[in-house]
């Protein structure tokens, strides 16, 4: 059964002081509230720092990037088994913001996804099309080129225990998000596209989507059939709002 789930994507924000004040007021307000997996993506230097934060608690902690490669000489990176050790559990890889200023294409975030799979640790795929690319009418085809990378070679099979994040790069931090209805025909085309190869696996599949989500529109976003929760940017840093957030898809009904 496909479950809702909320990220929230730190990005390059936080302290020592704001990790402890935010998970703190996050797990007493969200005490008792069931039905959605909840990760907070801090930045690596405070990952230890929030999930001993998170002790006892239902947060799950995520890792805004990985490496490819496992160990060696590789200045300024971390490994997966790293963040398997400080207990890690999801991994965002492929986010637009690291493909634009890290140059990281399709194969580095193939290597990278791989390397996830090896492991427990699951990963959060983002893909998404530029405003450019949607103006000539090519989202599907850059979704399904970023998909393919790694299908083709691995088969459908590989998406299991896999998270999809749907950001259409015109929509992160311009405040203009899509519309529930465009964001569901992309959802939809993604989940066919797999199920193409193995329609039981596409049907588990969580498809997120992620791009100025805030709490005036998140419950409208989950409210179609192929979304499956949110990862949240700039509003997972304003505890009030993501609370909301939370909240109002935590009340959805499961999907499949």
């Amino acid at each position: 059964m496909r479950h809702p789930l909320v990220i929230g994507n730190w990005k390059l924000n936080g302290s020592k002081k704001f990790i402890d004040t935010f998970i703190a007021g996050l797990c007493h307000n969200l005490y008792g509230i069931e039905g959605c997996k909840v990760v907070i993506a801090p930045p690596m230097v405070y990952l230890d720092q929030a999930k001993k934060a998170m002790y006892n608690s239902t947060l799950l902690l995520g890792a805004q990037n990985v490496d490819m490669h496992h160990l060696g000489a590789f200045t300024g990176e971390i490994s997966v088994s790293m963040l398997k050790d400080i207990g890690v559990k999801y991994v965002i890889i492929g986010h637009s913001e690291r493909r634009s200023l890290h140059l990281e294409d399709d194969q580095v975030v193939a290597k990278k996804f791989f390397a996830l799979k090896n492991t427990d640790l699951i990963p959060v795929l983002c893909i998404g099309e530029t405003a450019a690319e949607k103006m000539a009418g090519k989202t599907k085809t850059i979704c399904a080129r970023q998909i393919d990378v790694i299908l083709q070679l691995h088969g459908a099979n590989v998406f299991q225990n896999t998270v999809i994040a749907y950001e259409p790069i015109w929509a992160i931090g311009t405040g203009c998000a899509a519309t529930s209805e465009q964001i569901q025909t992309i959802h939809k085309f993604i989940r066919d596209h797999i199920a193409q190869k193995d329609s039981k696996v596409a049907d588990q599949l969580i498809i997120q989507y992620g791009g100025s989500v805030t709490k005036n529109n998140a419950a409208e976003i989950f409210s179609q059939p192929d979304i499956d929760g949110v990862l949240v940017g700039s509003s997972s840093l304003r505890l009030d709002s993501f609370i909301e957030i939370i909240k109002l898809i935590s009340t959805r009904k499961h999907k499949i």
